[in-house]
């Protein structure tokens, strides 16, 4: 694989990386209630999910999974489901609006794992991740020329610029953080994240 070529591939998933998504809404919702560290927690977990993701796609087993549409559609459902249920989650913090009591329950039920599990839990139920890796890997690579190294290659550099943007949004979000203390601004965010991740599931599950 040429230089040319992984950059013009990394430049592409630079973009994608940064376009609203679901990874992106999660890792939103864990840093307005947990702060930089809960939302790191949520980066953590969907990194180690999209790494798993990339692998499977770049050793050939994604295309299994593609395949065998019972296993797809259940994979899809759950994914769904679950972008829903953080939504809705989200959507009731604004409706309360009691942040002060809100944000201590959450402390004391949000544990680090819960956090890692959402974002692993809402990145490897998402079978767009997987039909991203099918779609675009192969475009970047030539048989008998390319091997699965440069596959591999290929998959964890989606992995890492990912990891990258959200590192970014988290710095930024610590950085505005007063200003997102605002009870006003707080429930706007919690509307506008809950909202996203519910239409996600939905655009997920409405999906042929």
């Amino acid at each position: 694989m040429t230089w040319s070529t992984y950059a013009g591939f990394a430049g592409m998933m630079a973009f994608l990386a940064m376009m609203p998504g679901p990874d992106t809404m999660v890792v939103l919702k864990n840093a307005l209630t947990g702060g930089a560290r809960g939302g790191g927690w949520a980066c953590a977990g969907i990194t180690v999910a999209n790494f798993l993701q990339g692998t499977a796609a770049a050793l050939g087993l994604g295309a299994v999974i593609t395949r065998y549409r019972p296993v797809f559609e259940t994979v899809k459902w759950l994914g769904a489901a679950y972008l829903v249920f953080l939504g809705v989650q989200a959507l009731r913090g604004a409706w309360r609006g009691n942040y002060e009591a809100l944000d201590d329950v959450r402390r004391a039920r949000a544990s680090r794992g819960r956090r890692f599990r959402e974002g692993f839990l809402s990145n490897i139920t998402n079978p767009k991740v997987i039909v991203l890796y099918l779609s675009v890997l192969p475009q970047f690579l030539t048989p008998g020329v390319t091997d699965q190294g440069d596959a591999l290659l290929l998959a964890y550099t989606v992995a890492a610029l990912g990891v990258v943007w959200q590192v970014l949004l988290l710095f930024f979000v610590h950085r505005v953080r007063g200003w997102l203390g605002q009870w006003k601004v707080r429930r706007a965010m919690d509307g506008a994240t809950g909202t996203a991740l519910v239409g996600f599931g939905a655009a997920l599950a409405l999906e042929g």
